[in-house]
């Protein structure tokens, strides 16, 4: 099946990328926006100059790396059973990161290997200093990829995500949030990177045991990227990224723009399965409407035909009153002191 293709978009200014790109909600694939990078300098160098260029800057900090046997032809997922990680980790350094990828790109059948995740300020010195991205201010750190050809399964992150390619090509393949019914998530405790990841090989989908996924290609994007480019995943889009060269870098921005203070909906996710998905059908419409309207606004503001200071929770304008109700929720936890009186009870 072919596949769209990500909207590709050459030129951008921060105004234009938070007036015009983000609102829409969709992946936005930016052709060199950071091509002058000296990092993407070093690598169009080839493999001998970029590992020059990143040890030459390296430091000594501890770092985690994956690492995975040949066979697994650098799919970092699950045994066969799913009751294990198909990959173990080791502690090292980026200079040994980056002698390990050296001699792995001599081998014929290379093991699967990533450091991923780092953190990029740390681990290359003067890195901020010489490496810019325009479209986020500089309180947003960045986060290193690092490997040889291998898999990220597909997932998502509770957080945008601006991905800048260093070294090596990438391909991502992205679905909207709206596919997580056809993607086939794994379990929520046992993950490769502490994120649920989709128990599907995108890149040869077993179609027959997970039949839902055809619909989830109908609605994906792909990416294909080189060193330079740079893609905007917007909050919780499902990725699936293969690097397809011995050699990789990747540089990524996450950040929130969301409140901080209102607590995490991935908790009130957790709440949610334990409190309402095993309750009689009748009662789960009933909530599934009541979280429609008061949750995700389908009919409007659910207070806005009452004033203002009488609304309470349906304003959410006072920080005392969000304080109070976040530990009623807590106390409500401990069944011991749970009270059924009332929505605030």
């Amino acid at each position: 099946m072919s596949l769209r293709k990500v909207k590709t978009v050459t030129g951008i200014d921060r105004e234009a990328f938070d007036r015009d790109l983000r609102p829409a909600g969709e992946p936005v694939l930016f052709k060199q926006l950071v091509g002058d990078w000296p990092l993407v300098n070093a690598a169009r160098g080839g493999d001998g100059a970029l590992f020059d260029f990143s040890s030459a800057r390296a430091t000594s900090i501890p770092i985690s790396v994956a690492i995975g046997r040949p066979e697994i032809r650098g799919r970092f997922h699950y045994e066969d059973d799913g009751k294990s990680l198909n990959f173990e980790r080791i502690d090292s350094t980026l200079p040994r990161l980056l002698g390990m990828l050296a001699e792995e790109a001599q081998c014929d059948q290379p093991r699967a290997v990533a450091g991923q995740g780092l953190a990029v300020h740390r681990c290359l010195k003067g890195f901020a200093k010489d490496h810019h991205l325009p479209l986020l201010p500089a309180s947003v750190l960045p986060r290193m990829w690092i490997g040889n050809a291998a898999c990220v399964a597909t997932h998502n992150d509770e957080l945008e995500n601006l991905a800048c390619v260093a070294a090596g090509r990438r391909r991502f393949t992205l679905f909207p949030p709206e596919a997580v019914g056809d993607l086939y998530m794994g379990p929520f405790e046992l993950t490769p990177g502490g994120t649920p990841i989709s128990m599907v090989h995108v890149t040869e989908p077993d179609l027959g045991r997970y039949p839902r996924f055809a619909h989830a290609l109908q609605q994906a994007q792909v990416a294909e990227m080189e060193p330079g480019d740079v893609l905007y995943i917007p909050y919780q889009w499902f990725h699936h990224v293969e690097a397809l060269d011995p050699v990789n870098i990747l540089v990524n921005y996450w950040w929130d723009p969301a409140r901080q203070d209102l607590g995490s909906p991935w908790d009130a996710l957790l709440h949610g399965i334990i409190a309402l998905r095993g309750l009689p059908p009748d009662q789960r419409r009933a909530w599934k409407a009541a979280f429609d309207h008061y949750v995700f606004l389908e009919n409007g503001d659910p207070g806005a035909h009452l004033p203002a200071d009488v609304r309470g929770i349906l304003g959410m304008d006072s920080p005392e009153f969000l304080d109070q109700l976040k530990r009623d929720l807590r106390a409500n936890l401990d069944p011991a002191s749970r009270v059924r009186s009332g929505p605030l009870g």
